[in-house]
């Protein structure tokens, strides 16, 4: 399968490795299928493995395939590496690491996932208000004032009362508890009378 991507999408693909050939143009059909010739012929790719799922992508004026290295790929690294150098000239090679280092900016750093801080929700007044401005009190004393603010806005664009507590158990971690330090809507969440709910 060949699939046609952005550059920038190699910036996410830390961890992994793969062989890029710059200036592929014309049909990336024939250029996968000669590329697995070249290298099946050359003792490079074992067990009548190839490469299959491909992608395409377009920088600085060049067509460019990646062919990446996975589980469905046998392939022997050092005659690859060495037939990398020696094609060089002809295609470009260049290794998914090396190519994103040095052409793209390096890669995007590995996004923390936020923790959601807990909210006694359970046993609370359950109109949606007040659920919402209790949630919202939450994210606030944790230092979470944009989503705060972006959990308020979905929620008022919610359709139902069952979407919109899904949208505050994706902000917070609803808990029991007999009493809340928000006894209801917070004022800068006052868009919220617009709801349909």
């Amino acid at each position: 399968m060949i699939n046609n991507i952005k550059a920038d999408e190699l910036r996410k693909m830390q961890g992994r490795e793969g062989l890029i050939l710059q200036g592929c143009g014309g049909n990336p059909q024939e250029w996968v299928d000669g590329i697995n010739d070249m290298l099946t012929e050359a003792g490079i790719l074992l067990d009548n493995t190839k490469f299959s799922d491909v992608s395409v992508f377009e920088h600085e004026g060049l067509t460019n395939i990646l062919f990446p290295f996975d589980e469905t790929v046998h392939a022997h690294t050092g005659k690859l590496a060495m037939w990398r150098l020696a094609t060089h000239n002809d295609f470009g090679g260049t290794w998914i690491s090396d190519y994103v280092e040095n052409r793209l900016g390096g890669f995007e750093p590995e996004q923390k996932e936020k923790v959601k801080p807990d909210c006694a929700l359970i046993g609370q007044d359950g109109n949606i208000f007040n659920l919402m401005g209790i949630a919202s009190h939450t994210l606030k004393q944790n230092g979470m004032k944009d989503e705060a603010s972006e959990m308020c806005s979905r929620i008022t664009k919610s359709g139902s009362y069952s979407e919109a507590l899904g949208i505050i158990s994706e902000y917070v971690n609803i808990t029991d508890g007999s009493e809340s330090e928000d006894d209801g809507f917070d004022e800068d969440d006052d868009e919220g009378m617009g709801m349909r709910l």
